[in-house]
């Protein structure tokens, strides 16, 4: 007797994500959203860049394909600016989700002045300062990378620790992405737990540090993927590392988390609110 498996006993439903421009956002916001329906497997399409009638109606024309293989009609999510275009699709059999219709017109009733209505405004705004600062960030992350470049650490926003392939990296890439934060990171090591005192490159700014930890097994099965059957990747050693990167985190008074069960979204905003740093304008 075969044994069904949970994917197979979940129920099916196709989503589209439809924008006028990279749908990052249509689909950030999905995510979220169906990530509260466990029970239903969600297929999502993502189709960036509709901004002509006649894209609209290829668009429209493939959401209706999809309704007429039967089943439940699909899920649009739409960040479609043109009313025109999102009428064209809203036409479609499908369950149409105005994401960008449903927030601004009640905003220009609140705010008391009309949108621009402009194709891909969120991201045109950001191309002069916004987005240099953004550009700016990753290559300063990139640049102070695993502690191998010093210098030039009193520009960082902030400076995370941690032993190695707890998170840092892609914790630092993603608040440089996301936020425009400088974000530098540094590896905690057995020579610095030996010594019990932070790497010596790191104490002019303690007020900057903070600390990621992870829980020893899930650190080996990581660590054991770079290097399988290593010391270094060994329960034994991870064990004591992070104890010890633990103590010495407590004993500085460094903010710290554990990355083990959050993910790098949630990583990244307990570290913006931790440190000061959460900011954002329009």
């Amino acid at each position: 007797m075969v044994q069904q498996s949970m994917t197979d006993s979940l129920i099916e439903r196709p989503v589209f994500i439809v924008s006028d421009s990279t749908g990052i956002t249509a689909e950030t916001f999905s995510h979220a959203v169906l990530s509260q329906f466990e029970a239903i497997a969600f297929q999502s399409v993502r189709l960036p860049f509709i901004d002509s009638v006649e894209k609209a109606d290829a668009a429209a024309r493939r959401i209706t394909q999809q309704a007429d293989r039967g089943g439940p009609p699909p899920l649009v999510f739409s960040t479609l600016v043109d009313p025109e275009i999102a009428d064209r699709i809203r036409a479609a059999p499908c369950v149409f989700l105005d994401l960008f219709g449903s927030f601004v017109h009640h905003l220009e009733g609140v705010l008391g002045v009309s949108a621009s209505r402009s194709v891909g405004r969120s991201h045109t705004n950001g191309l002069s300062k916004q987005y240099n600062n953004r550009i700016e960030a990753i290559n300063f992350s990139l640049a102070h990378d695993d502690g191998q470049y010093v210098q030039g650490l009193e520009q960082a926003d902030v400076i995370l620790v941690g032993v190695s392939r707890c998170g840092k990296t892609p914790t630092s890439l993603y608040l440089a992405m996301q936020y425009a934060v400088k974000a530098a990171n540094y590896p905690l090591i057995p020579e610095d737990f030996d010594r019990g005192a932070l790497p010596a490159a790191l104490l002019p700014y303690r007020r900057k540090l903070f600390g990621l930890s992870i829980q020893p097994d899930r650190l080996s099965e990581v660590r054991n993927e770079r290097r399988p059957n290593s010391t270094y990747a060994s329960l034994k050693q991870c064990r004591q590392e992070v104890a010890d990167a633990e103590r010495l985190m407590r004993m500085e008074n460094i903010p710290w988390l554990s990355t083990t069960t959050r993910s790098i979204e949630e990583i990244s905003t307990k570290i913006l609110d931790e440190v000061g740093l959460d900011r954002m304008s329009y």
